[in-house]
């Protein structure tokens, strides 16, 4: 059964063109800015490296980095497609989630696509050996799988202990339904060594909101359970798992948090504690619908923690291209456990992350 949760209304926002303003007295710790980064750019990604920040975001048709030393200003950073998949074949359509990830000195992007069948939905890597990932030639390295090579999506890498793990949401099975977020270990920044495992699947309400609706009216399609957009946050020798909760196609699609302490075993479920409740989820008063999908970014003097993750700006846009990127600082709280607060309104605005040129 659908969870049943409150729908607020809200009131529209109208946003106007200009994008930074500068108090009187001017000077960088005077800028501001407001969200959305862009106009659309659903499942965001950024890395930053050399004083530089490196964004991506599905496109659905290729891999596309964009390049700048300030992050809020992404509608005037540099910008390239830098690969292109085949016109036919297993891994040619369908490119979602792309994140990229410096490993073992190279780049690396982690995307997932499929032949135009979703059943069919892999996770797929390419290499660049060049220090700059807009310049260089992008190599296709392969299926990122292990042996039992089930759908699979939204993968993201990090490092704990001396080792290098990756996570993603797949399904158990061959069918959709339900999907979890599995770890495994990895041989090599695009193999992985041994057997996956199943850290987390939906098992409170706020997980399970994933009826299929158009204009109010429930479809009569499967409905699907979902765990997905993992993303990882490692402070004061604990690892933290974010990740998104319901279906990207409600407004309910919200953020769910796994902690546990870095020195355990990361591979081993009990190793981990789920959150109750979501740790960040939709603000009607503040035109932010169907938050989540998020990664992770410090300000560049390291001052600052900041979380970037897509939203619609009304009810009912569902996993299209209204979902637009969007930026907030946070905090931690005294237990060490990070704090998320609640989407900044669209025309609230918003102090630049320090250090930025």
């Amino acid at each position: 059964m659908k969870a049943v949760i409150a729908v607020v209304a809200f009131a529209a926002i109208a946003l106007g063109s200009e994008r930074f303003a500068f108090s009187q007295g001017g000077g960088p710790s005077a800028a501001t800015f407001h969200n959305p980064l862009k106009s659309s750019g659903p499942d965001p990604w950024v890395i930053q490296r050399d004083g530089f920040f490196y964004y991506m975001n599905s496109t659905g048709s290729n891999l596309t980095i964009w390049k700048t030393k300030n992050i809020v200003d992404l509608e005037n950073a540099e910008k390239k497609v830098v690969w292109v998949p085949p016109a036919m074949g297993s891994y040619s359509k369908e490119l979602w989630a792309p994140e990229l990830h410096f490993l073992e000195g190279k780049w690396y992007i982690y995307f997932a696509a499929d032949e135009g069948h979703n059943e069919n939905h892999r996770i797929y890597v390419v290499e660049n050996s060049s220090r700059d990932p807009l310049q260089g030639e992008w190599t296709f390295k392969g299926k990122l799988a292990d042996a039992s090579d089930k759908w699979a999506i939204d993968a993201t890498v990090f490092e704990a202990q001396g080792k290098t793990f990756a996570v993603w949401s797949g399904w158990e099975g061959d069918s959709n339904g339900v999907q979890g977020l599995y770890i495994a270990r990895m041989k090599n920044p695009w193999t992985i060594e041994g057997s996956r495992v199943r850290l987390s699947e939906p098992d409170h309400p706020w997980e399970k909101v994933g009826d299929f609706e158009s204009r109010g009216q429930v479809l009569a399609l499967p409905h699907v359970d979902v765990n997905e957009g993992p993303e990882i946050l490692q402070h004061g020798g604990k690892v933290f798992l974010v990740y998104s909760a319901s279906g990207c196609w409600t407004d309910y699609y919200s953020l769910g948090m796994l902690e546990a302490s870095e020195s355990s075993d990361l591979m081993d479920p009990s190793s981990w504690r789920k959150s109750e409740r979501p740790v960040f989820w939709q603000n009607p008063e503040g035109s932010a619908y169907g938050t989540g999908h998020n990664t992770f970014f410090k300000s560049l003097d390291g001052k600052q923690d900041w979380i970037l993750y897509h939203a619609n700006p009304k009810p009912g846009q569902g996993c299209g291209g209204q979902r637009s990127p969007r930026a907030q600082p946070f905090t931690w709280k005294p237990d060490g456990t990070p704090d998320f607060g609640r989407p900044i309104p669209l025309e609230q605005a918003i102090a630049v992350p320090s250090g930025s040129e």
